[in-house]
């Protein structure tokens, strides 16, 4: 079983990294969703302000 060790750490430290990077990507594309999301709120707001100083 000592033989197989070092091939069960790296498939462990694989599966670790695999996750982190999957959950970074995740964290990473819902940040930007939601930037986008809030930027696109903010110039609805500025366009309904700049509207009102028009009348």
């Amino acid at each position: 079983a000592l033989e197989n060790f070092p091939l069960l750490m790296y498939i462990l430290a694989a599966k670790t990294l695999i996750l982190c990077l999957a959950f970074a990507g995740v964290k990473m594309y819902q940040s930007k969703k939601i930037e986008e999301k809030l930027k696109r709120e903010r110039e609805e707001k500025l366009k309904t302000e700049v509207e009102k100083k028009d009348d």
